[in-house]
């Protein structure tokens, strides 16, 4: 008992300012002696904890100061980080060194790989790679629990799990069985048991021989059993101290029994899990392990100008409380309740919750002196806050960077692999090619210029795969595009010859080798040395280094296609952290980074449930049952730590939590944390001027809807030639009409899009307008022609895949149904033909599919419809008059060739009819049944109603009113445009 009590061991309350605290604590006991500080050591637990005692030192000294050496724990690389604290002592075993991590993971890619090929689940180098990681995690977590390998053989529920989790249990132990043979020959050991022994070296070697200096940890809550051994040693030392952040020296005994870790039920023979979840559990684990209770840590009795009032750590102890202990939160004080100094607000998306977060911030810069930080896990919800403050000159660091997998190298690299993978696909081919580091400089604008050209030439079904695909494509400069296609042909071949290197290493190699250094390669050509500047583009050039240098420890043979998710999950696993340079007195933090730091003002952004806390991540090794047997931490024992996270940041002076009541998608549900706050406070204090504030800065004062558009261009500006097709569009949506030939706008084509019925009915119709130029409509011929076009490369997989057996069908009833019609007298006269007339004014122009003669000389005017047909009733409305206006171009000799009466007019549809694909419909009637037209009154109703749509607004001067008859205009091209959505239903 006598050494417990020797024991120094304290606990800074949440409502101080941690690093504050210690620094004029430290200064206070040793300060007198400017030599005895600087003797003095710091163990803290990251870099970032470092640096903000370092600040707390110098705020707290106000002059000149020889600061104690500071260690952070956390940091990889131990013994490099921390100078000669680590060296061995004389006599003492040399700790051997630690694999590289990059070369563990592809060692353990390699390994699950060939594990699951031997058990018939091949995977692919991507895969392998991901679950690799899942792997190391888990290996690591054994390693800092120091739990033998060897117990998983004793588990005796493996058979009681499903037969996933055994799959999974069987080959976790085959992969452990051989790993430490990998490591053996290398000469290695793992970095997590390096650490291990580096750390229990040197409690030894201080349990033994103290330094001359204090040695006090500070702000450590890693529950590890090597870091309690080494708390327990610093505790005990003459000159050492523990001081850790918020533990629970006042909690009820009754509560802190039911933490757990609880024993293993001597009837049952199960572990009872603890509240994991709570932000005390971890503290509780590491003090058991350190072998002290709670009742010997002090009160860190130091205050700084940053702490909130004592009852805030009562307020937040409260609301953290254990569910079965909430009952009584309405019995407890008002001090214990109160959360004076904490606000809260519930913006309506994450956009405006981002707004009201930097007005916040930017708020705080007109307080002299006034520091602000936001913590947040939601790193979008950091860097719209960075971009909002961007706007008013304000920079700011957010400390926990940004995986390398979104920084310009990485998306450029990712670009390279996805485009050689995907054989130039048009959208990851494109993709590249506009990369921002792609020629920067004097010849960007040059670059983009062809890069655009392009652009407009891929619209449409993707093209054969491969650059020759994209060649073909190119030289085929028929049709509307052929045009644009042959303007961007000139400035392709210089992006091809840049390209040419990825598609022939891409399409023949195997080896990870050749791959990376050809992504390698590929982005030098591409942007120089762009690609490898600044902090972002050197992490990016190190890990190709890494792999291309350790590739013979991966798996064997790499699939291209895996190039791509293997190196956006090695990067995703990488953060770039941006160089020190932002504004000095506002900040954005991550949790861990938040960890022992303080402000005047700590905004906690992104209160909802998934984001803080965040949801468990799954592991896929070992079952949560079997996770307890072998007393791992829990899946959610994250919840926990970032229940602490919160504790801590709460204890400032000033407080703001935000949320969004939805996310991109969906709504949201509020933290289970702010939650318990709303309800142990009875309801927060709301910011509602921050909320309005929000809302007023991007507030145009009035709004003025546009109105219904009807320009009245003079009648010389007017089209006075239209085609027959154009007709409907013209009286249904004027403006659309006035929009396409007026103003000469088309709406493009999406990029590599899925075939439209409009593309399905274009490759019908060159199929048939082949057919009746070269084959003369022979119904014996029309099925090869309907084959070839679908061997044909260009043809979209879809179409070969998917619709192949309806166009054959339908093509068969075509051919059928021509030969039916020539036995009975009919024969054709002409197919895929155009011509013109002259009438009101206006020069009618269209393309006929095929016009038949008929047994008696009058003329059949046939129309092929991939879709549905139009109805009678659109027809007696006076649209759908396509087939009129050809027959009154025929009828009037705007056909070469075609003479005769129109007498018949038939839509002949390729879609399913009742249990076959083809039939033959007509919007006429020779008795006028069902509401049909006569087929004599056809053609004249059909000149009538486009004389008068010409007079009105191709040689007249009505306006082209948008939308006129909506329900004729189903096409929503330049909605956009006519900006539909202000006016319509308020204007009819």
């Amino acid at each position: 008992m006598a050494e417990r009590h020797a024991l120094r061991l304290y606990s800074i309350p949440p409502h101080r300012a941690f690093a504050d605290a210690l620094a004029i604590g430290l200064l206070r006991r040793f300060g007198s002696d400017p030599i005895a500080m600087a003797r003095g050591l710091v163990l803290v637990p990251n870099n970032r904890a470092k640096r903000a005692i370092t600040d707390a030192f110098v705020r707290a000294s106000g002059t000149g100061l020889l600061l104690p050496r500071l260690v952070a724990i956390g940091d990889p690389e131990l013994d490099e980080a921390s100078g000669a604290l680590f060296d061995p002592v004389d006599g003492a075993e040399q700790v051997p060194p630690a694999v590289d991590p990059l070369q563990r993971r592809l060692i353990l890619a390699r390994l699950v790989s060939e594990e699951r090929a031997r058990t018939g689940e091949p995977i692919d180098a991507g895969e392998a790679v991901r679950l690799a990681g899942d792997l190391a995690r888990t290996l690591d977590q054994l390693l800092v629990e120091e739990m033998p390998p060897s117990r998983l053989g004793e588990i005796e529920i493996a058979q009681e799990l499903s037969e996933h989790w055994q799959r999974s249990l069987a080959l976790f132990e085959v992969i452990l069985d051989r790993w430490p043979r990998e490591l053996k020959r290398l000469g290695r050991i793992d970095l997590a048991e390096r650490r291990t022994r580096l750390i229990d070296r040197t409690a030894q070697a201080w349990t033994a021989s103290p330094p001359a200096g204090f040695v006090c940890a500070a702000g450590i809550t890693t529950s590890a059993p090597a870091i309690a051994r080494m708390l327990r040693s610093i505790a005990a030392m003459p000159q050492g101290m523990v001081v850790l952040p918020g533990l629970a020296i006042d909690m009820s005994d009754a509560e802190w029994d039911s933490l757990g870790p609880h024993p293993v039920d001597p009837v049952t023979g199960r572990r009872r899990r603890g509240h994991e979840t709570h932000p005390q559990f971890a503290l509780k684990v590491l003090i058991e392990r350190m072998g002290v209770s709670r009742g010997e840590f002090d009160p860190w009795r130091v205050a700084s100008e940053l702490d909130a009032p004592p009852a805030r750590s009562k307020a937040i102890a409260s609301a953290l409380t254990p569910a079965e202990f909430t009952a009584g939160w309405t019995a407890l004080p008002a001090a214990e309740r109160r959360l004076s100094g904490v606000r809260s607000l519930e913006a309506a998306t994450p956009a405006e919750e981002a707004q009201a977060i930097a007005i916040a911030l930017r708020e705080t810069l007109g307080t002299s002196g006034k520091t602000a930080a936001l913590v947040t896990p939601d790193r979008m919800l950091a860097r719209r806050v960075a971009a909002h403050c961007a706007r008013w000159g304000i920079a700011i660091d957010d400390s926990a960077g940004q995986p390398l997998s979104e920084s310009l190298p990485g998306t450029l690299l990712l670009a390279i692999a996805d485009a050689g993978a995907q054989a130039f696909a048009p959208v990851p081919l494109l993709t590249l090619l506009k990369h921002p580091l792609v020629r920067m400089g004097d010849g960007r604008g040059t670059w983009l210029d062809g890069v655009r050209l392009l652009d407009r030439a891929l619209r449409g079904p993707r093209p054969a795969a491969g650059l020759d695909g994209i060649d073909a494509y190119l030289a085929d400069q028929s049709g509307r595009d052929g045009g644009i296609r042959r303007a961007a042909q000139h400035r392709w071949k210089e992006m091809r010859d840049l390209l040419a290197s990825i598609e022939a290493t891409f399409a023949r190699s195997l080896r990870l080798t050749e791959l990376i250094g050809c992504v390698r390669e590929a982005a030098t050509t591409l942007t120089g040395d762009a690609s490898w500047a600044r902090s972002e583009g050197r992490a990016a050039a190190e890990l190709l280094a890494g792999i291309e240098e350790r590739a013979g420890e991966a798996p064997a043979q790499v699939d291209p296609a895996s190039i791509g998710p293997m190196l956006r999950t090695l990067m995703d696993e990488i953060a770039v952290r941006p160089p020190q340079g932002g504004h000095p007195r506002l900040a954005i933090y991550g949790l861990l980074e938040a960890r022992l730091q303080t402000a005047d003002l700590m905004i906690l952004g992104g209160l909802n449930e998934g984001v803080w806390p965040g949801l468990p991540a799954p592991d896929p090794w070992l079952a949560p049952r079997i996770r307890s047997e072998l007393g791992l931490p829990g899946l959610e024992r994250r919840i926990g730590l970032s229940a602490h996270d919160l504790a801590g940041a709460l204890g400032a002076r000033e407080v703001l939590l935000t949320r969004a009541r939805r996310d991109a998608s969906a709504p949201t549900i509020a933290s289970r944390f702010w939650l318990r706050l709303e309800a142990l406070a009875s309801g927060l204090d709301r910011a509602e001027a921050l909320g309005d504030w929000a809302h007023a800065i991007d507030d145009p004062g009035s709004y003025a809807p546009a109105a219904r558009p009807a320009p009245e261009p003079p009648s010389e500006l007017r089209p006075k030639r239209i085609s027959v097709t154009q007709v409907d569009r013209l009286k249904a949506d004027p403006y659309a009409f006035y929009a396409q030939r007026v103003l000469g706008l088309a709406a493009l084509d999406a990029i590599d899009a899925d075939p439209s019925a409009a593309w399905r009915g274009t490759a019908v119709h060159g199929v048939l307008q082949i057919w009746a130029q070269e084959d003369g409509c022979d119904p014996t011929k029309l099925r090869p022609r309907a084959e070839a076009m679908l061997a044909d490369a260009r043809t979209h997989p879809l179409i070969r895949a998917l619709w192949r057996p309806r166009l054959i069908a339908a093509i068969d009833w075509i051919a059928e149904e021509l030969a039916d019609r020539v036995a009975e007298g009919r024969a054709v006269l002409g197919a895929e033909r155009a011509g013109a007339i002259e009438i009101a004014g206006v020069t009618l122009s269209g393309t006929f599919d095929r016009i038949d003669s008929l047994a008696d000389g009058g003329l059949a005017i046939i129309d092929y419809k991939t879709g549905k047909a139009p109805s009678p009733a659109a027809v007696s409305a006076g649209y759908s008059m396509q087939l009129g206006l050809l027959g009154l171009i025929a009828e009037r000799g705007g056909f070469e060739g075609i003479a005769g009466t129109a007498r018949a007019f038939e839509y002949w549809s390729l879609a399913k009819y009742q249990d076959r694909f083809g039939h033959v419909t007509t919007p006429v009637d020779p008795a006028g049944a069902r509401g049909k037209m006569l087929p004599e009154a056809f053609v004249p109703r059909a000149a009538e109603v486009f004389a008068e749509a010409a007079g009105d607004w191709l040689t007249g001067t009505a306006p082209f009113t948008a939308k006129l008859h909506p329900e004729y205009a189903p096409y929503a091209e330049y909605d956009q445009l006519m900006r539909r959505d202000e006016w319509y239903g308020r204007e009819r």
